[in-house]
C-alpha cells in the first residue's frame, strides 16, 4: 500500500486536471450558484417592495428549464413533426432546428443587471442626451389596472432611444420585457440585453417552426404575467408617421387568451416623440432607398461620440431637445372581445393605435416645422410664435397634449427655432427665417410626427 507507483508525467497532468473537473463540477459551480441564486432572491425581494406590478415567478427561471419548457411544449412538437416532415429530415434533427430557435429567443433575466445597471444607465443616458418629460398619463385609469392581469405596452417606434426612455420612466412600476430585433444580436450587447428579459426575434422570418417556438415563448410568458413591451410597427419609422401595425407578435398574445380564464391581458397605450431624433439622417436615407438596409458605421458612431465627450469637456455641450412619453388610456383584452368577437386581432391593434396616435406629444420643433412648411416666405421670429401659439392652442382644444416648456409657447418657438437653424435645416437672415431648400425632408419628417393629430383636428374639430 506504501509503494511508489511512478507514472509518465502527461498522465499525471490529466488525473489532476479530472479530478479539478470533478470538484469544480460537484462542489464549486453548485456552491457558486446557489450564492448567485440566493443574492438574486434577495434582490428580487427587496425591488418587488417598490414596483407596482411585482416581479412574475416565470421571469426569473432558469433560462435552461424555460428553453426545455418551450421545446417539449406540445405545440412545439406538433410544429417539430410537420417541419420534419415537409423539410424531409429526422426529427431529432428538427427537434435541434427548434432547441437552437428557443436558445435564440429565450432571455435570462437578471434583476441585478436591470435594476442596479441597466435602470442607472438607462436614467444616466436619457437625461444625459434629452429633456425628459412624461406626458399625458391618467393615473386613474393606470390604477385600476387588475394587479394580476399581464400588462402590454404598445408603442409607436421612432427610436432605438425608445428602449432607453421607457425602461427609465417605467422604472418604479414593472420590469419591461422587450421584443428585440436581429441588429442587437452582437457581442458583447446580446448578453447584456439577454440579462435584461429582453428576447430576440427575427422580424422577417417566415420558417413555420420558428414562429411557432416564438409564438409559444410569447404565449407562457403572456400566460406567466411577464410585463412586455413591444412595437407593432415593426421597425423603426422612416418617414416620423405612427405607422400601420403589424399583427405578429399581438396575434400570438390574442389568439391565445382565454377570456373565461383568471390572467386578463391589458394593452397600455405608449406615444413617443423626439425634438431631435438621433438615427433621424439614418432613417431618412433609408426611406429613399425605399428599404431597410441601415448603413452602420461604428467609426461615424465613435466620432460622434467623440464630439460630444469634447463638447462636454469644453463646456459647448447642449442637449438634444425634448424628448416626451405619454400614456393612453388601457384596453382590456377580456372586455375588448365582449364588443369584438370576430377578427379580435386586428380589432385590438387598430383600438391601441388609434390610442397611440392620439396621445402622441407635440413637441416645440414639429411645432415650428409645421410651421415653416407651410410658410409661403420667410417669417420673423415674432410671426413664427404667433402662428406656434395659433397652431398649440387649436390642438390643444381638439384634444391634443402638448408639452410647453416653462409654460411659454414664445419660449418653446424660441427653442425650436434655435435647434433648427443650429442644424441648418432653417437659415436666419436679418431676423427672418427660411426653410433651407435641400433640408426641408428633413423638416417634414419632424413635423409628420403630428401630422395626424392636425389632420384629425380639421376632420373632426372641437374648438
Amino acid at each position: 500500500m506504501n509503494r511508489v507507483v511512478e507514472v509518465p508525467l502527461w498522465i499525471l497532468v490529466l488525473i489532476v486536471g479530472f479530478a479539478a473537473f470533478a470538484a469544480l463540477e460537484r462542489v464549486l459551480v453548485p456552491s457558486v450558484r446557489w450564492f448567485f441564486r440566493r443574492r438574486m432572491e434577495k434582490v428580487v425581494a427587496r425591488v418587488n417592495t417598490r414596483l407596482d406590478r411585482p416581479i412574475e415567478p416565470f421571469k426569473l427561471a432558469r433560462r435552461h428549464d424555460m428553453i426545455q419548457r418551450v421545446i417539449y411544449d406540445p405545440k412545439v412538437a406538433e410544429a417539430i413533426a410537420e417541419h420534419a416532415c415537409t423539410e424531409g429530415v429526422p426529427e431529432n434533427v428538427a427537434f435541434e432546428d427548434a432547441r437552437r430557435y428557443a436558445k435564440e429567443i429565450v432571455p435570462s433575466f437578471s434583476a441585478s443587471i436591470y435594476f442596479g445597471i441597466a435602470m442607472r444607465l438607462s436614467r444616466w443616458l436619457s437625461r444625459t442626451l434629452y429633456r425628459v418629460r412624461l406626458g399625458h398619463f391618467n393615473e386613474a385609469a393606470i390604477e385600476t389596472i387588475d394587479k394580476d392581469a399581464t400588462v402590454i405596452f404598445v408603442m409607436n417606434h421612432r427610436s432605438n432611444m425608445d428602449y432607453v426612455l421607457v425602461t427609465y420612466l417605467a422604472a418604479e412600476r414593472s420590469a419591461l420585457s422587450y421584443a428585440v430585433g436581429e441588429w442587437a444580436q452582437v457581442w458583447p450587447l446580446k448578453h447584456l440585453i439577454r440579462a435584461m428579459g429582453a428576447y430576440f426575434i427575427r422580424r422577417k422570418s417566415r420558417n413555420p417552426l420558428y414562429r411557432r417556438v416564438l409564438a409559444r415563448y410569447v404565449q407562457l410568458a403572456t400566460a406567466g404575467g411577464v410585463t412586455q413591451a413591444v412595437f407593432p410597427e415593426g421597425g423603426l419609422s422612416l418617414d416620423g408617421t405612427v405607422g400601420t401595425p403589424k399583427l405578429g407578435l399581438l396575434n400570438y398574445v390574442v389568439s391565445d387568451f382565454d377570456p373565461e380564464g383568471a390572467r386578463d391581458v391589458v394593452f397600455v397605450p405608449v406615444a413617443l416623440n423626439y425634438d431631435r431624433v438621433l438615427e433621424d439622417r439614418v432613417l431618412m436615407s433609408a426611406a429613399d432607398a425605399g428599404n431597410r438596409k441601415f448603413r452602420f458605421s461604428l467609426f461615424k458612431m465613435l466620432g460622434w461620440i467623440g464630439r460630444q465627450i469634447w463638447f462636454r469637456i469644453t463646456g459647448r455641450y447642449h442637449r438634444f431637445g425634448y424628448a416626451s412619453v405619454s400614456f393612453g388610456d388601457p384596453v382590456s383584452l377580456k372586455e375588448f372581445v365582449k364588443t369584438c368577437p370576430d377578427n379580435v386581432t386586428e380589432c385590438v391593434a387598430e383600438k391601441v393605435m388609434e390610442r397611440v396616435r392620439e396621445v402622441v406629444p407635440v413637441l416645440p420643433v414639429p411645432m415650428v416645422a409645421t410651421v415653416l412648411l407651410a410658410a409661403e416666405e420667410p417669417m420673423t421670429g415674432e410671426q413664427v410664435a404667433a402662428q406656434v401659439n395659433e397652431l398649440a392652442n387649436w390642438l390643444e382644444a381638439n384634444g391634443a397634449h402638448i408639452h410647453v416648456p416653462r409654460d411659454s409657447l414664445d419660449y418653446a418657438t424660441e427653442f425650436g427655432l434655435t435647434l433648427l437653424t443650429k442644424r441648418r435645416m432653417l437659415s436666419e437672415q436679418d431676423g427672418q427665417y427660411s426653410v433651407n431648400t435641400e433640408e426641408k425632408p428633413a423638416l417634414q419628417y419632424y413635423a409628420n410626427s403630428i401630422a395626424h393629430l392636425i389632420k384629425q383636428a380639421q376632420e373632426n374639430p372641437q374648438g
